[in-house]
């Protein structure tokens, strides 16, 4: 009876126990509507019998988060999962290998339901590394409807329009733009105003060709100069703010506009507030779409728990019902081009159909301020000469050149 004892034991001890799949997921969505969005996935990942370790970094656009994943990487212990974007997605890649999830794509028919901008960003060599969550338009201006209405200011639709209404809210003791003093915030309304002034040939020859004389023309000496101007239009307090607290500042009204991606709208919905009735939207002044995708990409890790985790993550990530959930959360659209939008507000619904109609006349354009357009250097490079602008007394005729120089410098 002994000796069966413990032959019994020493087979249960030899067997391999079940591993669930699990998943350390690394992202920066920290905000009232960011957490609340993360957590539709990591309930769905449990609900799918998987152990989810949440790896929130906050601040900085994803910036901090970035300087968490190097570390983590540099000492051979990469997340299992790391929201991750655009270019960066391609530059990691070269550097440390990602993870081939086609299989799971392959299965779920992803090439049939993205569109192809999109896939092309989710893809490292012909294979599928990562996972699209979303859409963003990025190039939104965002209003506070009481305080319009009380100074019978529509939306504007050119920049003149929207420095004349910032003019009649300066007039009347009101902040007429929420903003905040950090690079990314200075750098999402440089673009937009890009967009606005220059149009989709010129955004696209300065911002993701970076051609020189596009970057040294006239027409980006009159984007800084606008910026100059909105520069007027920004509350003393600005410098430091994070992003979502100038959001707050619109629905507080303690400020008539802020010029922000469709993240914003999450804040206002997160705080049962409803468009056309205490916010309003409309796209920044100028023609054309700036996306900016939400996206996780997969590191080579060790273990079949964390293999398993990785394709039961990327599977939920595509799945409808997710992506359904968390864009109505996070104020963005499905990247799915086939989930029902009935359930969406009007803001997303014109988002969507703006999409599919920029994306027929080639005015769909990645967002450079939100790491879609450009690699690392080159728009750091950019950045730096816009916050230093904004920050100082910088003429347009000197940024301009410090755009052109420091362009040329960082390829």
């Amino acid at each position: 009876m002994k000796s069966v004892l413990a032959a019994s034991t020493a087979l249960m001890v030899a067997a391999p126990a079940f591993a669930e799949p699990a998943a350390e997921v690394l992202h920066w969505w920290t905000s009232g509507s960011e957490a609340k969005s993360i957590a539709v996935l990591q309930e769905e990942f449990k609900e799918n019998g998987g152990t989810w370790t949440d790896m929130p970094v906050a601040g900085g656009g994803g910036d901090a988060a970035m300087t968490a994943l190097r570390a983590r990487v540099l000492s051979g212990n990469a997340p299992t999962a790391v929201q991750l974007k655009g270019p960066a997605i391609q530059e990691w890649y070269e550097e440390t290998g990602l993870a081939d999830i086609s299989a799971v794509a392959e299965e779920n028919g992803w090439a049939d339901v993205l569109p192809d901008a999109i896939a092309d960003h989710m893809k490292c060599e012909g294979k599928w590394c990562a996972a699209p969550v979303n859409v963003h338009r990025v190039n939104w201006i965002w209003g506070n409807k009481q305080i319009l209405d009380e100074q019978g200011i529509e939306m504007p639709t050119t920049w003149d329009e929207f420095n004349a209404a910032a003019e009649t809210l300066k007039e009347a003791g009101i902040t007429p733009l929420a903003h905040g003093g950090q690079a990314w915030q200075d750098a999402t309304v440089f673009e937009t105003v890009v967009l606005g002034l220059g149009g989709p040939e010129f955004y696209k020859a300065a911002l993701i060709d970076l051609d020189p004389e596009a970057l040294k023309s006239d027409r980006m000496k009159e984007v800084f100069d606008e910026m100059r101007i909105l520069r007027g239009y920004v509350d003393d307090n600005f410098s430091g703010r994070d992003w979502n607290l100038a959001t707050a500042m619109v629905m507080n009204g303690e400020a008539a506009f802020q010029i922000m991606g469709d993240w914003a709208k999450g804040e206002f919905l997160a705080a049962d507030k409803v468009p056309g009735t205490d916010f309003v939207c409309a796209p920044t002044p100028g023609d054309g779409y700036l996306y900016n995708v939400d996206s996780f990409a997969f590191f080579e890790v060790d273990g079949q728990d964390k293999q398993d985790g990785q394709a039961l993550l990327a599977k939920l990530i595509m799945g409808p019902n997710f992506q359904k959930v968390f864009n109505l959360n996070k104020g963005s659209i499905p990247a799915r081009t086939d989930v029902a939008l009935d359930d969406f507000d009007d803001c997303a619904k014109a988002s969507y159909d703006d999409m599919q109609a920029d994306s027929a006349d080639g005015s769909l354009l990645p967002s450079y301020a939100h790491g879609m357009a450009l690699r690392g250097a080159q728009a750091g490079a950019i950045t730096d000469v816009v916050t230093a602008h904004f920050n100082s007394d910088m003429s347009s005729e000197d940024a301009v050149q410090q755009l052109a120089d420091a362009v040329a410098a960082s390829m």
